[in-house]
């Protein structure tokens, strides 16, 4: 196994390094209350790709300067990767649900999520539906959740794909709390590590992740801290 490195950005913001890809998962930089302006640069330096989960502005307010600025393609639902490729010049990788892509040498494959969904800039534009992600690469599977409540759909995503790290949504409110994130990873997953984000943004948010290790005695549950890198 190579290593690699998950670097939170606070909230549902991920910096992703695997394999010969600097990913950047929904990156929030303008507003966002957990990454300090002059980590912005750093924070997004040298990525490949963007991929978006859905339209909320506290996962899409920068993809459009960012994927501009970096000359890197946006990934995502195929609906509103069209609205970006039409009317902001954004070059795009649009998929569905069930299917997969190559960037670079990691594969990304598309699952469903269960949230809302709406684009606040342009509220006419097609955002298909909310997703999440399953990232292959280095002899590892990522489960990256997106904004999600508790799904039956989870224990195909878990015995399908098998995924060893989760990035889990799990601020509640919005969200899956801790203690459901627990349930979902003892119910339908076999993961080695579990990451949680989505939370301590706003008050409103779960401020701890101690429920989720004690509900998940027997795996590393990494409480991330922003802009410093987890290495597995």
């Amino acid at each position: 196994r190579g290593s690699m490195k998950i670097i939170w950005l606070g909230h549902g913001s991920f910096r992703i390094e695997i394999g010969n890809q600097i990913l950047l998962i929904d990156p929030w930089l303008s507003g966002n209350p957990s990454l300090p302006e002059n980590q912005h640069d750093a924070a997004t330096a040298g990525a490949d790709h963007i991929l978006i989960t859905h339209g909320h502005f506290d996962h899409t307010a920068d993809l459009v300067s960012l994927s501009k600025s970096l000359n890197a393609p946006a990934v995502g639902m195929y609906d509103f990767m069209g609205h970006f490729e039409t009317n902001d010049g954004l070059s795009v990788i649009g998929f569905n649900i069930g299917g997969t892509v190559m960037l670079g040498d990691i594969a990304v494959s598309m699952v469903p999520a269960l949230h809302s969904n709406s684009y606040a800039q342009d509220p006419q534009a097609p955002v298909g539906r909310e997703v999440g992600y399953i990232l292959k690469g280095e002899g590892r599977t990522i489960y990256i959740s997106g904004d999600t409540g508790i799904m039956a759909d989870m224990e195909w995503i878990g015995d399908y794909y098998k995924p060893d790290i989760g990035i889990l949504s799990a601020g509640g409110h919005f969200t899956m709390d801790m203690k459901q994130v627990a349930y979902a990873a003892q119910k339908y997953f076999k993961f080695k590590t579990v990451i949680p984000c989505h939370y301590k943004t706003f008050d409103i948010l779960e401020q701890s992740a101690q429920d989720l290790i004690d509900g998940l005695p027997d795996v590393e549950v990494i409480e991330p801290e922003v802009m410093t890198a987890i290495t597995l």
